[in-house]
């Protein structure tokens, strides 16, 4: 059976901090505090000091000396062109993974049972099968590289504006594993890849919508 890899602690936070960027929850100019921060996270300053020196070299925040950090200006082309390196990286991996075989059968039974019952959906639940899903697909890909610049990458669950908009994200985000997971089984690369491109390519655009078009 295989085992799911578990993110590195400065990984997920950078993750979370890189969406909050995305989405605008942090906007230029703010400031971000190591110890509110880590505070906030539950988790020890190093991780988040890490993560800190990680975000200002993607050039999303500015390190202060002994201050925390300013998050920069980041507008809709930064965020898109960030996700379009997702949508090649992504779409080249689940084509791999058709091609070299992947047992998803209990993917997929969770994934259904999930989308059977989103009316009662633990979002952590959702989060960690997300998280799972993704990463089984680069470990199926065998590239060491490719899985850790995707691991650079990574920022979790894209929800974007309006009412039930997270709703909304969680349904599809369900039905696309399944298309993509069933064509990843029936060791389909180009179906498998197509289906990785409109699965980032719908979760960009979600992040998109947080900002105005240009």
């Amino acid at each position: 059976m295989e085992t799911l890899e578990i993110m590195p602690v400065r990984v997920r936070i950078t993750a979370i901090l890189r969406k909050a960027i995305y989405s605008g929850e942090y906007k230029s100019g703010d400031e971000l505090s190591l110890t509110d921060v880590a505070a906030r996270l539950g988790v020890s300053r190093t991780p988040v000091r890490e993560a800190f020196q990680e975000l200002e070299g993607e050039g999303l925040i500015t390190l202060r000396m002994n201050k925390g950090a300013i998050v920069n200006n980041i507008d809709r082309k930064f965020v898109q062109d960030i996700f379009e390196m997702r949508i090649l990286l992504e779409a080249e991996a689940a084509r791999k993974a058709a091609e070299n075989g992947m047992e998803t059968e209990d993917l997929l039974r969770r994934l259904k049972d999930m989308r059977e019952h989103m009316d009662s959906l633990d979002v952590r639940d959702y989060e960690t099968l997300n998280q799972e899903i993704h990463q089984s697909i680069w470990r199926a890909a065998d590239n060491h590289q490719l899985t850790a610049y995707l691991l650079e990458l990574w920022n979790g669950p894209s929800v974007g504006r309006g009412e039930n908009a997270a709703a909304h994200h969680y349904q599809a985000s369900t039905d696309e594993h399944i298309a993509l997971l069933e064509a990843v089984r029936d060791r389909q690369p180009e179906a498998a890849e197509q289906a990785m491109r409109r699965h980032i390519g719908r979760s960009m655009e979600n992040m998109l919508s947080h900002y105005a078009a240009e």
